[in-house]
């Protein structure tokens, strides 16, 4: 009988966790490589480029691919005739692992946990506890797949009971050009068929820790129901054109998993859930003998790509940009921003939306009048670093305090990641401001761009306190103009149009 003691599951999971913050998968890289040497939208490549090198720096410097270190879920199988040498439970193995690689003083992540989620959401300070699955099997071993999620890829789960006779193919293709750019694509699909409403979002979640392996099986005849609509729903979600950071381009999934299990005759429950381009979950197996041994990729499995933005970019100081500067910059055009800046995200937001409301002054030190907010929640520095991965938040969820910020505050221009949606940008256009858009994915290799960084408010809320960054060269892209143009209205409309043209002519 195997015995697995307690040390060894709590040393795995952090471990593990540590692991799959800077080593992406090495499929994920070889599918991510292809898709940049096949891309032809420009904005779209240099994404991808950008993603592929920050993914390099990572592995190099074991620092995080993304700022946004996750949510942690586990799935556990354990075997029937494991014994157990512990005194915890295993949720508390696991939530102790977490708080481990978490509070790791090499390597820390970032905190994102709150608890009391309906009311003061306050960080738990050590990312626990874990959301962790488990499965009796038979066997005598312990197996055991971690993954770090996200918020702004799990933001976009969706989940429906369709009729027994609906498409999946239809709901699919009418949800995701809803789901935005705020999953940070090209990632993948999770798919879940079946069960019941819990059951398939399981199977959703739990597919995605399988390999990308759809070329695989594009080589290989369909052999049934699950391989079928994997091959038909990878076809078209990339025909929809929605592209990497929903620029407009040739690769919107690297994959779509699907998962399936029997269900009730009047019954047809779907889940979907997309993984983004910070990619990370880990395998491993417990069998008695100690500590789990991850694999160390090496660095040839990442490709040479360099990058530069080319003689065309804008070179902007911020400290001294005006309204009437904004008339000149066009959708999808690069700038290189100098200067400083203030953070803010959603917590940030709420407590300044409950100070305008109670007419009171902003904190001391805090002046958004003429200035650009970046949309942040930065990893704790270490060692000589100014600031750590500090990649840019889904700015959608801030759209609803863009007028406040415009109108009320004088706030000049925003950047972060992923669409703004219409109220904002009627915002946006109604005071000439300008949105900015940085790749989502990108955390480690944004954050050398940030040469001074100082907390200038709300330090209690941690990651999503008011910094004052300043940064020299940070690279972004114009998203949506003074005039109120989208280029993530306009680049997804183009490719798409762009990619059905193509395969007409190539049939």
């Amino acid at each position: 009988m195997t015995v697995i003691k307690k040390n060894d599951v709590i040393a795995s999971v952090a471990d593990a966790l540590q692991y799959i913050s800077y080593y992406h998968p090495k499929d994920f890289i070889e599918a991510m490589t292809e898709a940049y040497n096949k891309e032809e939208n420009p904005a779209a490549k240099d994404a991808i480029a950008q993603i592929l090198i920050n993914s390099r720096m990572s592995a190099m410097g074991h620092r995080p691919v993304c700022q946004d270190t996750g949510i942690i879920t586990a799935f556990v199988k354990v075997g029937m005739d494991v014994q157990w040498d512990t005194d915890m439970t295993l949720q508390q193995m696991v939530d102790e692992g977490v708080r481990e690689a978490y509070r790791n003083a090499e390597n820390p992540l970032r905190k994102s946990i709150v608890a009391d989620p309906a009311g003061a959401r306050i960080n738990t300070g050590d990312n626990t506890p874990a959301v962790v699955h488990v499965e009796l099997v038979a066997g005598d071993r312990v197996d055991i797949t971690v993954a770090a999620k996200g918020g702004g890829s799990e933001n976009k789960a969706k989940f429906v009971m369709l009729n027994p006779g609906d498409s999946v193919v239809d709901w699919v293709l009418e949800t995701v050009p809803k789901m935005g750019a705020g999953w940070c694509p090209p990632g993948m699909l999770g798919i879940g068929i079946g069960g019941t409403a819990e059951k398939a979002m399981c199977m959703a979640k739990e597919s995605l820790m399988d390999p990308v392996n759809i070329h695989q099986l594009q080589q290989k005849e369909a052999s049934n129901t699950i391989e079928k609509l994997r091959l038909e729903l990878f076809e078209k979600v990339n025909e929809l054109g929605i592209g990497a950071q929903g620029l407009g381009g040739l690769t919107t999934v690297l994959d779509v998993k699907i998962m399936d299990c029997p269900t009730h005759a009047a019954s047809l429950p779907v889940a979907m859930i997309p993984n983004c381009a910070a990619t990370r979950h880990a395998h491993f197996v417990l069998d008695g003998s100690g500590v789990a041994e991850l694999p160390i990729p090496s660095l040839d499995d990442w490709p040479e790509i360099s990058w530069s933005v080319g003689d065309t970019a804008r070179r902007v100081n911020i400290n001294e940009v005006t309204k009437e500067d904004f008339k000149q910059w066009q959708p999808g055009e690069t700038l290189l921003l100098s200067g400083k800046m203030l953070t803010g995200r959603d917590a940030a937001h709420k407590r300044i939306a409950e100070l305008h409301a109670a007419g009171k002054p902003l904190p001391d030190g805090v002046d958004f009048n003429g200035r650009f907010i970046y949309y942040v929640g930065p990893v704790e520095a270490v060692g000589d670093e100014v600031v750590g991965p500090a990649g840019p938040t889904t700015s959608t969820r801030m759209d609803k305090y863009t007028e406040m910020m415009l109108g009320d505050y004088g706030l000049l221009g925003m950047i972060g990641k992923a669409e703004r949606g219409d109220t904002a940008i009627e915002s946006i256009k109604k005071h000439g401001s300008i949105y900015l858009m940085a790749v989502g994915g990108a955390a480690y290799l944004v954050s050398k761009a940030i040469k001074a960084s100082r907390v200038v408010a709300f330090a209690d809320l941690g990651m999503e306190a008011i910094y004052e960054f300043e940064v020299e060269d940070m690279p972004v892209t114009v998203a949506v103009d003074c005039k109120g143009d989208s280029v993530h209205k306009s680049g997804p409309a183009i490719w798409h149009v762009k990619i059905l043209q193509e395969e007409q002519q190539n049939r």
